[in-house]
C-alpha cells in the first residue's frame, strides 16, 4: 500500500497539552488549517495562533458543559468518508461536510482521577465520550486519515508530513494500532472502576488495559520478548515505586520484586520486617526489634540462596541495615522510604536496584489476579484472606503456648506466598526452614528441614535451627507423614487448614507425638 494523501486540515482536541503548540505551529507552517475545540481552541489562541472553532464547522454550538461538541455529523462524516468513494464524496458535498485528514486526539485523565482520590461524580465526568468516537471513527478510516493519540508521535508526524506533505499509509496504520489499544486500555480502566465500585461479579466480558512503563531487555529468558505495563489499580509497589539507583529492572526483577513487597505487606506494620526473595520464593523472612535484626535473621534462613535476592522491608531502610545488604550480592532493594545516608551507601553498588514504593500495601485489599492459558485466562480475586488468633481451633490433646502461637500466625502467614506445596518452620519470629513448590507434601517438609540443617552448620548454632520451631502448611496433610517428618526435625507446633478425610489420623499422630496443632480452615494454595 503506496496510497499517500495530502493533510489540509487537522482537528486537535487534546486534554494533555504538552508540547501542543510547537506541533500545532509546525501544522501551520505547512499550511495545514487548525480545527480545535474549547479548551485547546483558547490554549492555541493564547499562544497566537490561528484556529478555527469545531462549532463553526459544525454550525451547531458546544453545549452541556462541553458534554456536546463533536459528536456531530460533520465532525463524523470529515473523519469516515471515503475520499475514493464517489457516493462519499457526494454526500460531503450535499452536506456540506469538510473532509478532516489529521484527528489530534488525547482522552479526560480518568486514570489519574481516580488515582487522585476523585469522588465518584468526578470520576464519571472525566469518562471521555467524543474523544473515544472520533478516534475510533478516524483509527477505521486509516487510509485516509493519520490519528495521533499521544505527545509522544508529535515530532515524528510533523517530520513526515512536512517532507513529504502526508502520512504513508504505514505511518497511518501503525497510528491507528495505537489508537485501538489506547481506547481499548481507556474502556478497560472504566470498568475495572466500574466493577470495584459496584462490587459485582465479572461479567459475560472481561478486558485488561495498560499502559507502557518500560519495555524490558528480554522476558524470563534472552529468546521472550518483554513489556512491563502499568494498569489503573492504585497500589503500592513495583508499578508505583521510583527507581533512585541501578540498572534497568528485568522482567525477573519486576516479578521477584512484586512477590517481596506482598509478602512484607503481609506482616505486622508494628515490628520491623524484612523478606529475602529468590524465584518469587521467600528464602528467608524474619521481624526484629530493628530492620538490621530482621535481616540478619532472615538471612540466616538461607543464605546461599539469599545470594542474588531481592530484599523488601516495611519501614524506612537506614544505614546500618544498607552496610549489611551490600555485604551480600543483591539485584533489587525495595522499601517504603529510604534515608540520604542509605542512598549514599548503596551509591557504592551501581547495579544494585533501590526502589521506593512510597508506602506498604494493605493485604487485605480487594483486587483481581489473572493467569494467561492456551487461548484464554484465569480470573480470581486476590488472596486478600487474613486470619486471627480468634479463626483457630485447637484440634491436639496440648494447647499451644504464647509463643507459639505467635510463630504459628507469622508463619502461616509466610507459608500464603511460599509456592505449593509449602512447608514453613518458623522460631522467634523468623523462619528457619522453607519447602517449595514440591508435587509432595512431604518432600517439600524434608527439603525445608534440611535446608535447616544446612543454615545450622553456616551459622555454627550449637543445635538444629528448627529445634523448637512450630510449621505451617499452605494446605492440609493428607497423610501423618510430612506432619511427622516435622516433628522429627524438632518442631513442636504445627498451623494448617485442616480438611482431609485423614484428619483423625493427623491429629493422633500430632497428639502421638505431643504435638499443639491448630486449624484456620482456610487454605492458601500459590500456584
Amino acid at each position: 500500500m503506496t496510497e499517500q494523501y495530502t493533510v489540509r486540515r487537522a482537528l486537535l482536541s487534546v486534554s494533555d497539552k504538552a508540547g501542543l503548540e510547537g506541533f500545532a505551529r509546525r501544522l501551520l507552517k505547512a499550511n495545514i488549517e487548525l480545527v480545535s475545540t474549547g479548551g485547546t481552541a483558547a490554549a492555541l489562541r493564547r499562544a497566537g495562533l490561528e484556529v478555527r472553532d469545531v462549532s463553526e464547522l459544525t454550525e451547531f454550538p458546544e453545549m452541556m458543559d462541553g458534554r456536546i461538541k463533536t459528536l456531530h455529523p460533520r465532525v463524523h462524516g470529515g473523519l469516515l468518508a471515503l475520499r475514493d468513494n464517489d457516493e462519499h464524496c457526494q454526500s460531503m458535498r450535499d452536506h456540506g461536510i469538510e473532509g478532516i485528514d489529521l484527528l489530534v486526539v488525547n482522552l479526560y485523565p480518568f486514570e489519574k482521577t481516580v488515582r487522585g482520590g476523585g469522588d465518584y461524580e468526578a470520576c464519571v465526568e472525566n469518562i471521555d465520550i467524543g474523544g473515544p468516537a472520533m478516534i475510533r471513527a478516524a483509527a477505521k478510516n486509516h487510509r485516509f486519515i493519520g490519528v495521533v493519540t499521544t505527545p509522544d508521535d508529535y515530532d515524528d508526524i510533523a517530520n513526515e508530513i512536512e517532507g513529504a506533505g502526508g502520512l504513508r499509509v504505514e505511518t497511518k496504520q501503525a497510528l491507528a494500532l495505537k489508537a485501538f489499544a489506547m481506547t481499548a486500555a481507556y474502556d478497560s480502566a472504566i470498568a475495572a472502576w466500574f466493577l470495584k465500585q459496584t462490587r459485582a461479579q465479572p461479567g459475560n466480558n472481561f478486558s485488561v488495559g495498560g499502559r507502557l512503563a518500560s519495555e524490558l531487555r528480554y522476558g524470563e529468558n534472552p529468546h521472550q520478548m518483554a513489556a512491563f505495563y502499568h494498569t489503573g489499580e492504585v497500589r503500592p509497589g513495583v508499578a508505583t515505586a521510583k527507581q533512585v539507583q541501578g540498572k534497568a529492572l528485568s522482567y525477573n526483577n519486576l516479578n521477584d520484586t512484586d512477590a517481596a513487597y506482598e509478602l512484607i505487606a503481609e506482616l505486622d506494620r508494628a515490628k520491623p520486617a524484612v523478606a529475602i526473595i529468590k524465584h518469587a520464593n521467600p528464602c528467608g523472612v524474619a521481624t526484629g526489634l530493628d530492620l538490621l535484626t530482621a535481616y540478619e535473621n532472615a538471612y540466616r534462613c538461607d543464605p546461599v540462596s539469599a545470594f542474588g535476592g531481592i530484599v523488601a522491608m516495611n519501614e524506612k531502610l537506614t544505614r546500618p541495615l544498607a552496610e549489611k545488604i551490600i555485604e551480600v550480592f543483591t539485584e533489587v532493594v525495595i522499601a517504603p522510604e529510604a534515608d540520604e545516608t542509605a542512598i549514599e551507601i548503596f551509591a557504592k553498588k551501581k547495579n544494585l536496584r533501590l526502589l521506593i514504593a512510597g508506602d506498604v500495601p494493605l493485604p487485605e485489599a480487594e483486587g483481581l489476579n489473572m493467569k494467561p492459558l492456551a487461548g484464554g485466562f484465569l480470573l480470581q480475586s486476590r488472596d486478600n484472606k487474613r486470619i486471627s488468633t480468634d479463626d483457630l481451633k485447637v484440634v491436639s490433646k496440648r494447647q499451644p503456648t504464647a509463643g507459639e502461637l505467635a510463630d504459628m500466625m507469622f508463619a502461616f502467614r509466610v507459608a500464603k506466598h511460599v509456592k505449593s506445596n509449602a512447608i514453613v518452620y518458623v522460631k522467634d519470629g523468623a523462619t528457619v526452614g522453607i519447602g517449595a513448590g514440591q508435587m509432595s507434601r512431604l518432600d517439600s517438609s524434608r527439603i525445608a528441614a534440611r535446608k535447616a540443617i544446612d543454615a545450622t552448620k553456616a551459622c555454627g548454632a550449637e543445635q538444629i535451627l528448627t529445634k523448637g520451631s512450630v510449621v505451617a502448611s499452605d494446605a492440609f496433610f493428607p497423610f501423618a507423614d510430612g506432619l511427622l517428618a516435622a516433628a522429627e526435625a524438632g518442631a513442636t507446633a504445627v498451623i494448617q487448614p485442616g480438611g482431609s478425610m485423614r484428619d483423625g489420623d493427623v491429629i493422633a499422630a500430632a497428639d502421638e507425638a505431643g504435638l499443639a496443632m491448630v486449624f484456620t480452615g482456610v487454605r492458601h494454595f500459590r500456584h
